[in-house]
């Protein structure tokens, strides 16, 4: 069930090993999801409960997770050694995790944490940081293979190629339903149903839908609603393959536009033409950031905007598929190529209640990036 070669494994490893090395790390413990992924194949949902990857500097690794996890382990990654820890009412998996470095011969090491990830709840995180106090010396090192992950190599850019027609075909689906009287929940429904049936899998969030007044949402929420003969409809999705993510977001008119809508969308359209312009090798993402605030200002804007326009995107579980960096004000993380980033130009418009969204996800290179979508970015409306 490995969806990548052993080389590439190999590969990933040793990255991981050498960044390890500059950081002076005898250890590592993931608990980000993605990570695991990442370096081993171990694709679960089980990070919701307590469980870590150990990586030794030399290259050993262990995992501890709970019984419900042990085959899911074992028929999806190319770990070895698998430590159940048991469910019980008295329970401490931290200890268990000390027990683990202790026969790892770890005593007194300097040990690398991920801290800042959803794998890790604040409970579990004071639970190690009390079984290790004296055990290890610990830091933070959740950015480690975050940083690692940016740059996609060729055969994850393979299944971000998957992933972005998974997103067209949904998008395709969308736009044969859209009309007056048309059902959210029929939209939704045969979005989600066209990446599935083409093989994906379900995305790291909920799909967002919203017309009328929840066009202007971000996010989603629960309820329905059919659409009205005048009407604005908003959609953020993504196409997934292989947990690798490629998003799209689009506000679709149904019947006449207003005027806001119009001038909305040529602000988005300009501003996302000038971010593709920016993200070039070099460029910083808060340089991609500051295209995207002088299109919408200019425009008059400024008050409808949102304080960032896009973020990185990849392997990714839930409850999110916004991987980060993200784009906003003074983000120093330099544009490289091989990085997949997903650019929004968000416009919402309380006082006349008017929506506009367009968000692309780019591959880039050497010059300038690749749409991986083939939509256009059209005013739609139907």
């Amino acid at each position: 069930m490995l969806h990548f070669s052993s080389q590439e494994y190999e590969n990933r490893k040793s990255q991981l090993l050498n960044a390890m090395s500059e950081a002076g790390l005898d250890a590592i413990l993931l608990f980000a999801q993605e990570s695991m992924y990442w370096l081993t194949g171990y694709d679960t949902f089980g990070f919701v409960f307590f469980q870590c990857l150990v990586v030794r500097s030399d290259g050993e690794m262990a995992l501890l997770t709970r019984s419900a996890d042990l085959r899911q382990a074992q028929h999806t990654s190319n770990i070895e050694n698998i430590i159940i820890w048991t469910d019980s009412a008295t329970a401490n998996p931290a200890n268990n995790l000390r027990d683990l470095l202790s026969d790892m011969d770890l005593l007194g090491a300097n040990v690398g944490m991920e801290y800042d990830t959803h794998g890790l709840t604040a409970a579990n995180g004071r639970k190690v940081d009390e079984a290790l106090k004296t055990f290890a010396t610990l830091c933070d090192a959740s950015g480690l293979v975050h940083g690692l992950r940016l740059i996609k190599s060729d055969e994850e850019i393979e299944q971000v190629y998957k992933a972005a027609e998974y997103a067209d075909l949904a998008f395709d689906e969308a736009l044969k339903l859209t009309k007056s009287g048309a059902d959210e929940g029929k939209i939704l429904a045969a979005m989600q149903g066209a990446i599935l049936e083409a093989g994906g899998d379900y995305a790291g969030n909920g799909f967002i839908i919203g017309s009328g007044a929840d066009a202007l949402l971000c996010r989603y929420k629960s309820g329905r609603r059919k659409l009205s003969k005048d009407d604005q409809l908003t959609l953020e999705w993504a196409g997934v393959s292989a947990q690798y993510h490629v998003a799209m977001m689009r506000t679709l008119i149904v019947g006449k536009p207003n005027p806001e809508h119009e001038q909305m969308f040529n602000a988005s359209r300009d501003a996302m033409l000038a971010v593709e312009t920016a993200m070039v090798p070099g460029n910083t993402f808060g340089d991609l950031f500051d295209a995207h605030t002088r299109t919408m200002d200019e425009a008059g804007l400024s008050r409808h905007r949102l304080n960032a326009c896009g973020y990185s995107i990849g392997a990714k579980y839930a409850p999110c598929w916004m991987d980060g960096p993200m784009l906003y004000s003074g983000n120093q993380t330099r544009v490289a190529p091989n990085m997949t980033l997903f650019a929004h130009m968000i416009l919402m418009d309380s006082d006349s209640g008017s929506a506009m969204c367009l968000g692309h996800t780019y591959l880039t290179t050497e010059t300038a990036p690749k749409p991986l979508s083939r939509h256009g970015l059209n005013f739609v409306t139907v």
